[in-house]
């Protein structure tokens, strides 16, 4: 076994596992895309750290979020075979790979245009069909390839994603990380008959996605 594939066992083993995620499809995916693809050479090494690992080659910070967030966000979506999924913020592209084994048709962007094509060549090169790849801001998402059975956000929101949420089918829900109250939590928001409801699953920390900051309010 090499080096890299040990450590993506023992990411698996350690870091996923202990922290309930028990879909064996998810383990399966994570045990099979190699994280260290989606990361700049300079730090593969850290590929399978515990951390929001910086995948960034610009001036803005763009990461893949930890390995156990993954999971456990992966596992809350309950993603089916046969939906169709948005990834926001896709950043390098790990995150999309890994949707790409779990659903039929995945669409991530990425507000990085150079980081976006970087993703999309990484993808490629593992032979997901099935995963598509483009430029937008967070804030957009792909209404074009609208309505999802499920999104997926690769970061945290300080504001909720209203354009985002419209995007989502009759009884879709998106999973991400919310940061707009202390401290932040994974949540699931659901679409039904109209409405959408908010639920807290637990508390998790990610780096926010650009656009989806919470405006600075002016203080005399």
């Amino acid at each position: 076994m090499s080096g890299f594939s040990t450590a993506r066992q023992k990411m698996v083993d350690g870091q996923v596992r202990t922290n309930d995620v028990t879909d064996r499809r998810i383990l399966d995916a994570m045990l099979t895309v190699p994280r260290e693809a989606f990361v700049p050479a300079s730090r593969q090494a850290l590929a399978y750290l515990d951390l929001d690992l910086d995948v960034s080659e610009g001036a803005a910070k763009r990461y893949l979020i930890k390995p156990a967030l993954t999971g456990k966000l992966l596992q809350a979506a309950e993603i089916g075979a046969a939906d169709k999924v948005l990834v926001v913020g896709c950043a390098s592209g790990y995150l999309a790979a890994l949707v790409g084994k779990l659903a039929g048709e995945v669409t991530a962007t990425e507000c990085d245009s150079a980081l976006a094509t970087k993703a999309k060549d990484a993808i490629a090169s593992l032979g997901l069909a099935n995963v598509s790849c483009k430029a937008a801001p967070c804030t957009e998402g792909d209404p074009a390839a609208a309505p999802y059975d499920v999104i997926v956000l690769n970061g945290a929101a300080e504001v909720t994603p209203e354009g985002l949420l419209g995007q989502l089918k009759e009884g879709g829900r998106l999973v991400g990380v919310s940061a707009e109250s202390k401290p932040p939590r994974a949540m699931i928001v659901t679409h039904s008959h109209g409405e959408f409801g908010h639920r807290a699953l637990f508390d998790a920390s990610a780096p926010v996605l650009p656009g989806l900051e919470r405006t600075a309010a002016f203080v005399f």
